[in-house]
């Protein structure tokens, strides 16, 4: 740690040149201390406690002011953390994935923007809260937020009302998460950021209008899906052109779940695979891939592709417990294709 609070204060310097006015530097100096203390709650009041004991109202309110009502940029400070932080992680590897992701925040109250109760991944069930949806950039060594927005509720979009109360931007419209998500994926392609592999759990990988937009631009992906996700069946003939189904299976006999994939395979086409090592032992578990098409939509006139369908069946499960689509190209080692299915 020898140097870290000179580094720490180097850092904020820097975010601070990015804020657009002086008097912000002071209060998000403070705001970004508070968020590293070991605090229980990192609201205002116990931010505004930690940082100033001595004047705690009046350091509440700069916060306050700082974070609700100071119109500094976003898209700057997180370019600006993006300049500072991606030549270290790059200095450990070249950017291997870019990962899709959301994170929630558990809310008691109805009034902040998007808090609704919804999917909290934190816990694994509905809860009131507020999702954000990121695009992270990342090595085996580390991540980096290079994007991220707040999930608006169809609720919340649509009540004008709240929407003005709230502040809520009138160019911000209802979209899904895979929406946003893609809309992220497709910016970082424009500004030209190092490019990996895409990597999403079955929340935006179950979309296959997702993957299908990941591939239009000009991206390879590793996409979680549910296990009732429809696919051709591989022991099928099929042809690239055959149009997905348009009632999922009851109007294409060709097509069956991934689960079924997986329980029609004979024992012999599952092996060990190490992908990494964990804190006290190497992370191993039982997989099997085998090429296929996707049975989602897509756009009119693209044809399917084959892909890989990768599937974990950890010994001691009743069932296969994760499945994975994936457009990387068939001559992917099976451990380099754990590797980034696991990264995520």
């Amino acid at each position: 740690m020898s140097g870290a609070e000179d580094r720490f204060e180097a850092y904020t310097d820097a975010l601070a040149a990015v804020l657009g006015h002086a008097d912000r530097a002071d209060p998000m100096r403070s705001y970004c201390a508070g968020l590293m203390l070991p605090l229980e709650r990192k609201s205002i009041e116990p931010l505004a406690a930690a940082t100033a004991p001595s004047r705690v109202s009046a350091q509440h309110q700069s916060l306050m002011h700082f974070v609700s009502s100071s119109p500094w940029s976003d898209e700057k400070l997180l370019g600006k953390v993006r300049n500072l932080v991606l030549p270290t992680i790059e200095g450990y590897g070249p950017i291997e994935a870019w990962i899709v992701d959301d994170t929630g925040f558990r809310k008691k109250g109805q009034h902040s923007v998007g808090v609704a109760r919804q999917y909290l991944g934190e816990i694994g069930k509905q809860d009131n809260c507020q999702v954000a949806v990121s695009l992270s950039l990342a090595n085996a060594w580390a991540s980096l937020p290079v994007a991220f927005q707040l999930y608006l509720p169809k609720a919340w979009a649509e009540d004008a009302g709240r929407r003005k109360v709230a502040g809520v931007p009138d160019k911000i419209g209802f979209a899904t998460k895979p929406q946003i998500a893609l809309e992220q994926i497709r910016w970082a392609v424009e500004v030209g950021l190092p490019r990996g592999v895409v990597l999403m759990d079955p929340g935006y990988g179950h979309d296959a209008q997702m993957r299908a937009g990941v591939s239009a631009l000009g991206l390879a992906y590793v996409a979680g899906v549910l296990s009732k996700d429809l696919v051709f069946d591989p022991g099928a003939q099929i042809e690239p052109d055959q149009p997905a189904p348009k009632k999922g299976r009851r109007d294409e006999p060709k097509v069956i779940s991934v689960k079924e994939v997986a329980l029609g395979l004979p024992a012999s086409s599952w092996r060990q695979v190490q992908w990494r090592e964990g804190t006290n032992e190497p992370l191993v578990s039982r997989f099997t891939r085998l090429r296929l098409y996707a049975a989602g939509r897509r756009p009119k006139g693209q044809a399917m592709q084959e892909e890989w369908l990768l599937i974990e069946w950890p010994e001691g499960e009743e069932a296969p417990t994760k499945y994975w689509l994936s457009s990387l190209p068939h001559d992917i080692a099976f451990e380099r294709l754990v590797d980034l299915a696991k990264l995520r």
